[in-house]
């Protein structure tokens, strides 16, 4: 036959041929086969319900060996590198990766900025500087911390790989509220004392001795999430540098004028018996009538009501109704204000109401803030105790009277309320009311009660003596730096939020009345024989000492230094405003140090867009007023983290989750117990469990530090919240299984004679297979997203690269395809395939290094280098698209055309329970010269991969057609190796229990309100579900036709 008579036929495929003799012994070699299997099948059958009790036995015991986390003895001195010379265990253990390299890292000095200073003997030019959010010194790490630090750190090591100078400054803040609250709890439970008890200086004592006991912890966790700081510039707030920069700031804004001292509204807590920020408050969403638990009162207080109660206007007949959500503040109201429009109290306007219980007259004034609709369409003013009432009062020029000690007890003439606690006097209140026939009503009320975060108290509104910074120009900087480009914000949507702050914006008041921080370096002025005259806030000076302060104020006021007598202020300064230098202070300033030349301003602040306003916009502010620059470039705000449910992490709901945990696993029995040692109360606790039952029922497994990492970056997308699936994560864990299985694989195909040569790299050499080649171009693929992605801080596109490639590419088809390579005696060909993968490990552990530093590291110190030039993964160049340029777009198509045959054959092949250690015979009818070409080029891989031998000749009876386009169809024989009778039977199961799946999925969107109710999230869930419901069902439908027609 001639060669043009051979490509005929060839391409022919659909032309029927007589069988060869060849052909026959072929089928009767298969049908022996087939017997054969038959009949071990009945064996398995026979076998003693004995035998079967007993493999039964062994399997149970199998398992519960696989649920035991793999251990593996290692004898580790710290500092020193692993040693990595024993063969790769068998299982992936976390522990047992993630042991020793941190702290061989930390030796080695791979996190200091020097370290890539000089690499390959060039200086480097390019730096990234940037710090972390400081922590607070008591605290414990909980997952924003971890969020916060997998995204930061693999930014940092991103950066490190891509050879520049960089630095991520560590750092803890002294959370002065925070831990004065945790050490007097502790000086009450173990001596009974108060810090009043010891006086300042012993109770500051007590709390530097509690932070050098307890002050490593958050590091060490940190650490523990393989974070990459460069520890030796490690500070603390309250170290004699930052504090220095935090007494020159001050110094510097007072005397500027920027910071004054001033009478206003603050959130008070009077269980801390000092002012809170915003941030400090929590706000409880209450709707209707509640009890709550409150500081210092036996019985819990009722709140989520309105009070009604009635003035009795002066010299007539006539009484006005209020309604209060706080009736005890009654007590300071100095008028009743109503809207001028509103007509059923237009006769009042200008009267005046009589208080019940002083002898105080109450204007009744018109104000557009009054809402008509609320309560009686009557309010009553206190502008002493409430934020807007405050606003009214000084419109109106009222009385600002205070009701409250800072206790939260009654002061002024009151009688019986006088010294009475504010909420007891909230029965007296009304049952006095009630006696002089004022009280109408009480009825619930849904309202927001504020919480201090720290305390549990309720908090008070108090007007007090603070001190503040002035922040209009200091704000309009800061809308001009984004508004002009020069700091970027990411997610873009977060520049709303930024304006809107800026263009609101209030002066900040930075003075808390506690003991634990920097005491405020003013001093109150007062002069021996002298009548000058200035008010109390000119009276202060700002001074790095008293001597100093003394020689300003005799200058200030014109008078012998002999003469002034100074007393500091006992305030500390709000925790937030030492904060807000930390960017600077970290490196010296106010001195002009050669780490603050070098190192600042940084490039990025990465935090959560909670703090905003309260951190990043002071840094933004303190940084352009003190060194007139912007403390970074750019700021990147992630997402909050919240559980599965989408519901806010909270201890009463029981679905806080500890990282640690996460790392190495906890049972559901400690779980329970870690809430029995919280301050819930019973009815909460009962709750929280109950959620724990649901949430964890098996516990929470054993992660790892990688996989926690990998899945907390893996959910960031810019913007959105973070729904935490524990699950989620021990998905990544079993990703990592994948990762150390397929080196493991390449180790024993390496052999102990390959070695890579980097100076050789990889250099196309001819005899590459297809194969070869598309397993380097998805390399170069995954290597440009990842690369683009991360300078977009699109952490979500890198590891969904990283992992598309690991699992898809490399194990699914990559390594599949090089079994039966590595099984013959092609040298050069084997060769080439040592080489290929090799460098596809190289790469692929790179790319995913920033987010897995413990398995990469320990993976990549166990590849075959001929010369290791990098000690370590972590300060390896990162891939560029310039070293893996090998992109092949079309192979690429060619091979998702295979693969798209592939996957309908082992589709096909799992519906219909083929074991794949069966090969089967496909039969391909088609119609396109191209699309046969491609065919057979890649018949090898479609071989290989769908576990079928492929032939030309026309398809024999018994076969189920697989149509893959309309010019291309794939006939799967299955005659002879089901039983149809049987598979039909569990088709017609399995269809039937689709059938209620897609009826209930229907009835549930259909219902009433479903669009409303049901979160958008859930919604695209059940649609998806119930299309690749309804798609089954279909599949399923034309696979019955097939078997009925065998």
């Amino acid at each position: 036959m001639s060669d043009s008579q051979k490509n005929s036929s060839v391409y022919n495929l659909q032309e029927p041929h007589s069988k060869s003799v060849k052909r026959l012994e072929k089928e009767k070699e298969k049908l022996a086969k087939l017997e054969k299997f038959k009949q071990k099948q009945e064996k398995k059958k026979i076998i003693s319900d004995e035998k079967l009790k007993e493999r039964s036995k062994k399997n149970i015991e199998k398992k519960e060996e696989i649920k035991q986390p793999a251990t593996y003895m290692l004898n580790i001195i710290p500092g020193h590198k692993k040693d990595v010379s024993c063969s790769l265990p068998d299982n992936y253990s976390p522990q047992y990766v993630e042991a020793a390299w941190y702290s061989w890292w930390e030796k080695s000095g791979f996190f200091k900025p020097e370290y890539n200073r000089r690499r390959e003997g060039k200086v480097s030019n390019k730096k990234f500087v940037m710090v972390i959010p400081p922590p607070n010194v008591t605290g414990y790490l909980h997952l924003g911390h971890a969020l916060t630090n997998a995204i930061q750190d693999a930014i940092v090591r991103w950066n490190r790989m891509k050879g520049h100078m960089t630095l991520w400054n560590p750092g803890c803040d002294h959370a002065g509220i925070a831990t004065q609250v945790i050490v007097e709890k502790k000086l009450w439970r173990e001596e009974k004392k108060t810090r009043h008890d010891l006086g300042r200086e012993k109770f500051l004592e007590k709390i530097w001795d509690w932070k050098n006991e307890k002050g490593d912890r958050i590091y060490d966790q940190l650490k523990k999430l393989g974070s990459s700081f460069d520890w030796e510039r490690a500070c603390f707030t309250m170290d004699p540098k930052l504090s220095r920069a935090v007494t020159e700031a001050f110094i510097q804004l007072h005397d500027d004028n920027l910071i004054y001292r001033s009478n206003r509204l603050v959130n008070w807590s009077c269980t801390l018996r000092s002012a809170i920020s915003d941030i400090e408050v929590d706000k409880i969403e209450l709707t209707c009538k509640t009890l709550l638990s409150v500081p210092g009162y036996e019985d819990k207080i009722e709140f989520g009501v309105l009070v009604l109660f009635s003035y009795e206007i002066d010299n007539s007949a006539d009484r006005i109704t209020v309604a209060t959500t706080r009736i005890e503040t009654m007590l300071g109201d100095t008028a009743i204000a109503v809207h001028p429009n509103d007509s059923r109290y237009s006769h009042l306007i200008g009267k005046f109401a009589k208080h019940p219980f002083c002898n105080r007259m109450l204007p009744v004034i018109a104000d557009t803030y009054v809402d008509m609709e609320f309560g009686t369409g009557a309010v009553k003013i206190t502008p002493a105790h409430d934020p807007n009432d405050y606003e009214i009062g000084k419109k109106h020029n009222l009385s600002f009277i205070t009701i409250f000690d800072d206790d939260g007890n009654i002061i002024g003439d009151y009688g019986i309320f006088s010294g009475m606690k504010r909420f007891h006097a909230r029965k007296a209140i009304i049952k006095e009311l009630t006696d002089k026939n004022l009280f109408v009503e009480v009825k619930d009320n849904p309202m927001i009660v504020p919480i201090c975060s720290r305390s549990k108290d309720i908090v008070e509104p108090l007007v007090k003596p603070q001190w503040y910074i002035k922040c209009n120009n200091m704000a309009k900087n800061a809308a001009e730096a984004v508004k002009s480009g020069k700091l970027k914000i990411i997610p873009e949507q977060f520049k709303k939020k930024w304006y809107y702050w800026m263009e609101g914006i209030r002066d900040w008041c930075i003075s808390r009345q506690l003991w634990w921080g920097h005491r405020i370096p003013a001093f109150f002025v007062s002069i021996d024989n002298c009548c000058i005259e200035v008010s109390d806030d000119e009276r202060w000076i700002s001074a790095h000492s008293e001597e100093e302060a003394k020689i300003k104020a005799a200058i200030k006021f014109g008078v012998n230094k002999d003469q002034i007598k100074l007393k500091q202020d006992p305030d500390v300064l709000d925790t937030w405003f030492s904060s807000g230098l930390f960017p600077f202070s970290i490196f010296g300033w106010p001195d002009q140090t050669e780490d603050l030349k070098t190192f600042y301003p940084g490039n990025l602040l990465e935090t959560g867009h909670d703090i905003l306003f309260f951190w990043v916009a002071r840094m933004v502010f303190l940084g352009q007023k003190l060194l007139g620059q912007l403390p970074f470039k750019e700021i990147y705000l992630h997402a909050m983290v919240r559980d599965s449910h989408g519901r806010k992490m909270s201890k009463s709901l029981g679905n806080v989750i500890d990282p640690i945990d996460v790392i190495h696993g906890i049972t559901l029995e400690n779980l329970h117990k870690q809430l029995m040692k919280s301050n819930l109360e019973p009815k909460e606790l009962k709750q929280a469990i109950e959620s724990q039952k649901r949430d964890f029922p098996q516990g929470i497994p054993e992660c790892g530090t990688d996989a926690l990492r990998f899945a907390l970056c893996a959910y960031t997308s810019q913007g959105r919240d973070i729904n935490l699936d524990i699950m989620r994560v021990q998905g990544y864990r079993f990703f990592c299984n994948k990762l150390w299985n397929a080196v493991k694989f390449a180790l024993t195909y390496f052999g102990n004679n390959f070695k890579y040569d980097e100076i050789e790299d990889i250099k196309f050499i001819g005899n590459e297979s297809n194969i070869d080649l598309w397993m380097l171009s998805r390399v170069s693929n995954a290597t440009k997203i990842c690369d683009d992605a991360f300078t977009r801080y699109d952490f979500n596109a890198a590891t969904t690269a990283c992992y598309n490639l690991w699992l898809y590419d490399l194990c699914d088809v990559y390594l599949e395809c090089l079994k039966p390579v590595f099984q013959t005696e092609n040298e050069p060909q084997k060769k080439t395939a040592q080489r290929v993968l090799f460098k596809t490990l190289d790469v692929s552990l790179r790319l995913l290094s920033p987010f897995m530093p413990f398995i990469t590291e320990e993976l990549y110190q166990r590849l075959p280098y001929n010369n290791l030039v990098y000690p370590s993964i972590c300060i390896c160049p990162y891939p560029t698209s310039t070293e893996c340029c090998w992109r092949n777009e079309d192979l690429e198509r060619d091979i998702d055309f295979a693969q798209k045959i592939i996957k309908s054959i082992r589709s096909s092949r799992g519906t219909y329970n083929v074991p794949n250690k069966l090969k089967t015979e496909i039969y391909v009818a088609c119609h396109d010269l191209k699309c046969t070409e491609k065919i057979f080029k890649y018949s090898d891989v479609i071989s290989i991969l769908a576990y079928s031998i492929i032939h030309l000749e026309k398809p024999p009876v018994g076969c189920v057609i697989l149509t893959i386009s309309d010019k291309l169809q794939i006939h799967l024989l299955l005659k002879g190796l089901i039983d149809p009778i049987k598979e039909l039977d569990k088709l017609k199961k399995k269809e039937a229990q689709l059938v209620k799946t897609v009826q209930k999925l229907k009835q549930t969107i259909l219902s009433t309100d479903y669009n409303i109710k049901v979160p958008t999230n859930v919604q695209v869930i059940d649609k998806e579900k119930l299309a690749s419901s309804e798609g089954e069902i279909q599949r399923l439908i034309e696979a019955m036709q097939a078997l009925q027609s065998m």
